[in-house]
Order: structure tokens, then sequence, then C-alpha cells
């Protein structure tokens, strides 16, 4: 099988040859037809996160050192089963669901593999899909997603199931003539427009820095928009939604993505972390519970989310945002296209025509 690694962190990824694994017990060996660049993948490329004030969290610190196989947005065609596995043939077409827990603690028990304290995430702790093949645990990761455009699907396996999970904790303080904003519209913003309209909400006003995000957060259902950077952002923001704001989702993560939501918020409204490009913010703690403010972070989402993503787009309620395809030679300028905020929508490799011993 062939492998692209970060084999030094903000270098070029490399092409390895790798031994193709073989499946025993439960597990399956997907052959990858496609997989999504989330710009989660730049921070693992970099080897760090920011955490403001000049601190970073690195991966080494976790334990996590080159080679790096990242990757995971998998969709594929299983290749071999192993003997124990149940509900899956070889051929099956399944988009793979990558974060995966430890499976013996108390939220891998209830379902909640995203607050497992040692996850085993594709793409992350174990090797992900930028390369021909991956190995998956059992056959419970793999989703049927027949009917759904192949690139599409793809990215339903982060950024549908990040969205679907941020969604489910921004909603449920909302009243019928609230607004819900969402800030950044890349990829994950401009799904998240589409499943917001998809779910039956209408009051959406879209937030960011580039005016042809903000054309196409329209194309994807936002019903006001407004430039994030500009001098009175926050009185636009506050304009546009009639003084009801109250929700926010954050998909960029920085100082400046949560002062404009937050002072904007009615009582007892929600904010929602989703973004990771990093930073620190500093606020009073009086009005905080003055205003019953909610602060939620959202990381991911669960198996459960990945198939009520999967069930909102076979029913023709989720409208995909701009894809690219490229093929996976072109991955290194992907991430420095997304580390430099190029390009509207989503990137997705195609493995389709790649050999698996080139």
């Amino acid at each position: 099988m062939l492998s692209y690694e970060v084999t030094e962190h903000g270098k070029p990824l490399q092409v390895r040859l790798r031994e193709t694994p073989k499946p025993s017990g439960t597990e399956i060996v997907v052959r990858i037809t496609h997989s999504g660049v989330c710009h989660s993948d730049v921070h693992l490329w970099h080897g760090y996160f920011d955490l403001g004030e000049g601190k970073r969290a690195y991966l080494k610190d976790r334990g996590l050192n080159p080679p790096l196989t990242l990757g995971h947005e998998p969709l594929g065609i299983v290749e071999a089963v192993g003997p124990d596995a149940r509900g899956v043939a070889v051929g099956d077409r399944r988009v793979v669901y990558p974060w995966i827990g430890c499976g013996k603690c108390w939220a891998c028990d209830e379902g909640l593999s995203t607050l497992c304290a040692t996850p085993r995430n594709v793409g992350i702790a174990t090797p992900g899909a930028f390369a021909t093949h991956l190995l998956v645990p059992d056959p419970k990761y793999l989703v049927d997603v027949s009917g759904i455009d192949h690139a599409f699907a793809a990215t339903l396996a982060c950024s549908g199931v990040t969205c679907h999970s941020a969604i489910a904790k921004a909603i449920p303080q909302m009243r019928t003539d609230d607004w819900i904003t969402v800030i950044g519209c890349g990829g994950l913003g401009l799904l998240a427009i589409s499943m917001l309209k998809g779910m039956g909400f209408r009051n959406i006003v879209a937030c960011d820095i580039d005016d042809s995000k903000l054309d196409a957060a329209k194309e994807q259902g936002a019903a006001r928009t407004v430039r994030s950077d500009g001098p009175q952002a926050h009185d636009a923001l506050n304009q546009a939604t009639h003084g009801r704001l109250a929700a926010a989702i954050d998909f960029v993560g920085m100082p400046s993505t949560f002062n404009l939501p937050y002072s904007v918020l009615r009582k007892g409204g929600t904010y929602v972390l989703v973004g990771l490009h990093g930073g620190g913010v500093s606020l009073p703690l009086p009005p905080v519970a003055q205003r019953s403010i909610a602060i939620v972070g959202s990381f991911v989402g669960t198996l459960n989310d990945l198939h009520g993503v999967v069930e909102l787009a076979k029913a023709g309620k989720l409208q995909a945002p701009p894809i690219t395809v490229k093929a996976p030679g072109e991955i290194s300028n992907i991430l420095q296209e997304l580390n430099q905020h190029r390009g509207v929508g989503r990137t997705v490799l195609d493995f389709t025509h790649t050999p698996a011993n080139a």
C-alpha cells in the first residue's frame, strides 16, 4: 500500500510503500477511494495547537511523533474482512467513522467516544486515510452512504459529525423568533448552514471576513451575512438578529471570533466553540452568570451523529458545500492552501486511480 506521510512537521509529505494490513478478528481493510482534507490536518501537520500567550500543545507531548499518516475523512470499498467481522462484505462501499475510543471506559460504554480519555482516532492516534488502505477495528464503524456523492460522503466523517454535534449543543434554548450565527464560512461553516436549513431553521446569520465565502453562505441558506472584520461588526450582528441572537457556533476559534458573538448573545444564549485556530480570551466572570450565558466546547461527533448526518443527506436535506477533488500527490499544496485560508468549501483527495504499489 501507499501512504502519504508526515516525516517532518511542516515539510512536504513523503510517499512511502508500506505493507498492506491483514485483518484479524473483527477488523476490516478498506481500499480508500476518497479522503477529505480537514483544517485539523494543518495543525497535525504543523505538530502543535496554539494555546495563546506563546503557549503550544505539541503532538510529541502526547507520544505522537513522525512518521504520521493523517486523514480522518475516509471513504472506500471493503477489500478484506476478518473472520469475526459481521454485517459487511467485500465490495461494500462505506464511509468510516474515525473517532474511535478505547472501548473500555464509561464514555465508550455510553456511545460517547469523543469523551474517551485514551482515544484511537483514525489519522491521529492510528494511521489514517492519506493512504490507499485503512485498517478499521470493527464493522460498526462503517456506514452505508449509498446514493450520496462519493466526495461529499467522505467529508461527513468529520465535517458532518462536527456540525451535527455542534448544532445539537446550540439549539436547545432557541425560541421561534431567535437567530443563530455561524462564525467562519469555510467547509464546516457552509455545511452547518445547510444542515441548519435542512433541520428547519431559517434565521441564520453567516459571519466571515471573505466576501466570496459570505456569498457561498447565502447559497447554502444563510438569511443574512455580516463582515466580521468590519468596524461596526458587533452592531451589524445585533441589528441582523434583532437583538435575538440565541446561539453562535464558532468554526474558527480565535479571540476575535469569540468576542464578536459573545457580546451580542441575548440572555440565556449559547456560544459553541468548534474551531481550533487558537489563542486565548479574558473576560469578567459576573456577566457570564448574570446573563446566563453558556460557553460550550464541541469536538467532532459521535457515531450516532454520523448516522444522523447520513440520514439527512439521503433525504435530500443536506446541500453539499463547494467541493474540489484533487489527486493525492497534491496533498502538500492543499495543506499550504488551507493554512493560508485560500479557497471556498472543501477539498477531497481521489485515490480511485492511485495504484497501491506505485
